[in-house]
C-alpha cells in the first residue's frame, strides 16, 4: 500500500476524520490508511475512499452526471456513496467531503506495454460510452477553445519571460527558461498554425468526435484489474474532442520513456481498435502534441507561485524537460 508523501500529509492534516462524519456516510470504520492526498477507510461495507473536494458542488454534480451517462456502456469507473440523506456529499465545517467505493488493481505502469496496451483501449471505450454526454457549465466545455486557450498562454509566456528579464540577480530557474523561452515560444505559433489549418472548428461540430475527456491520465489515475483499465480521479474531467485525451494520455505516457515514438503508434493503434480515429483528428492530435505544455506549465507555476515547491525542485524539473527536448523533437518529426 502506497502511503502519502511529505507533501500530501501537509493536506491530510486538514481532513476531519470524525465518527460523525462516518455516521453520516452510514460507515463503521475499523481503519484509516493515507493514501496520496485521500484516505483508504475500512469499513463493514467494504473498502472505501474519503476524499475532500477542493471544487465546487456545480463541479462535483458534473462529475456525478457524467459518471451516471456513462456507467450503463462502461462500469469500470468510481461510483459515489450516498449519505443517510442520499446526497453524494457532506458539508463539515466549510469542507465539502465525499466517499467512494474502492476499486480493486494497481496502477498502471507507463514502462510496461501490455499495460499501455489495456489502457488505451479501455480509454476508446470510456470516450465512447460518453458519447452524448452535454453539460451548462460553460468552463467544463472546452470544445472549439484549443487555440484561444494556446493564444492566452502565448501571451502568458511573454509576461513570464518579461518577468524574469527584469530580475536583476537572476537565480538558476531564470537562466535556463531565458535560454530556452524562445524557442518554445516558436513552437507555441508553431502549434497554433497547425490548429489553424486543421479540421479542428470543424471536428467540434460533429458530435461523435466529441466526449468526455479525463484530462489528467497520470499512470495513478488509470488501473488494471484482471486485464482491463479502470479509470478514477475525475476532478479535471471536461467535454472537448476525444483527441484532447489521446493528447493527455501520450504525453503522460512517454515524456519519461525518451518520448518513445513506438509506444505513441501502440496507443493509437489500441485505442483505434474500438475507437477509430480519423486522418483528420489525428492532424489535430498533431497541432496539441506540438504544443510545449510540460515547459508552460512549470514556467507559469513557478512565476505565478502557484505551488509551494522548494527552488531546487523547480529547477530540477525544468531541466529535466529542456534536456529532453531533443527527444521530443524526434518525436513530433516522426510523429
Amino acid at each position: 500500500m502506497l502511503e502519502a508523501g511529505y507533501k500530501d500529509r501537509s493536506y491530510l492534516s486538514r481532513y476531519n476524520l470524525s465518527l460523525e462524519l462516518f455516521d453520516k456516510f452510514n460507515l463503521k470504520v475499523s481503519d484509516v490508511i493515507p493514501l496520496r492526498d485521500v484516505f483508504i477507510l475500512v469499513t463493514d461495507r467494504g473498502d472505501k475512499i474519503l476524499k475532500k473536494v477542493d471544487y465546487t458542488l456545480e463541479e462535483l454534480k458534473f462529475i456525478e452526471e457524467a459518471l451516471s451517462h456513462i456507467k450503463d456502456k462502461f462500469p469500470r469507473v468510481l461510483e459515489f456513496e450516498k449519505t443517510v440523506e442520499g446526497d453524494i456529499y457532506l458539508l463539515d465545517k466549510g469542507d465539502m467531503y465525499c466517499v467512494m467505493n474502492l476499486i480493486k488493481g494497481r496502477e498502471c505502469d507507463y514502462s510496461n506495454p501490455i499495460d499501455i496496451s489495456i489502457a488505451s483501449r479501455g480509454l476508446g471505450e470510456l470516450h465512447k460510452a460518453s458519447e452524448g454526454f452535454s453539460s451548462k457549465l460553460s468552463h467544463k466545455v472546452g470544445k472549439g477553445k484549443a487555440i484561444d486557450s494556446f493564444l492566452r498562454k502565448q501571451a502568458e509566456m511573454k509576461f513570464f519571460k518579461n518577468i524574469a528579464q527584469m530580475h536583476i540577480g537572476r537565480n538558476d530557474f531564470d537562466k535556463i527558461f531565458l535560454q530556452w523561452v524562445s524557442y518554445y515560444e516558436e513552437q507555441i505559433e508553431e502549434s497554433i498554425n497547425m490548429l489553424k489549418k486543421s479540421s479542428y472548428y470543424e471536428l467540434c461540430k460533429e458530435e461523435d468526435k466529441i466526449t468526455l475527456c479525463h484530462h489528467d491520465l497520470a499512470h495513478h489515475n488509470i488501473l488494471i484489474y484482471e486485464g482491463e483499465a479502470y479509470f478514477i480521479d475525475f476532478d479535471y474531467a471536461l467535454i472537448d474532442l476525444k483527441v484532447h485525451d489521446v493528447c493527455n494520455f501520450i504525453n503522460k505516457a512517454i515524456k519519461n520513456y525518451a518520448y518513445d515514438i513506438e509506444k505513441a503508434r501502440s496507443i493509437l493503434r489500441d485505442y483505434s481498435t474500438v475507437n477509430r480515429l480519423e486522418d483528420r483528428e489525428l492532424k489535430v492530435l498533431h497541432g496539441l502534441l506540438t504544443f510545449p505544455e510540460d515547459f508552460y506549465s512549470i514556467a507559469r507555476d513557478y512565476y505565478t507561485c502557484r505551488k509551494d515547491w522548494e527552488e531546487e525542485v523547480f529547477v530540477t524539473k525544468l531541466r529535466k524537460k529542456v534536456l529532453a527536448e531533443e527527444d521530443r523533437k524526434e518525436f513530433l518529426r516522426e510523429f
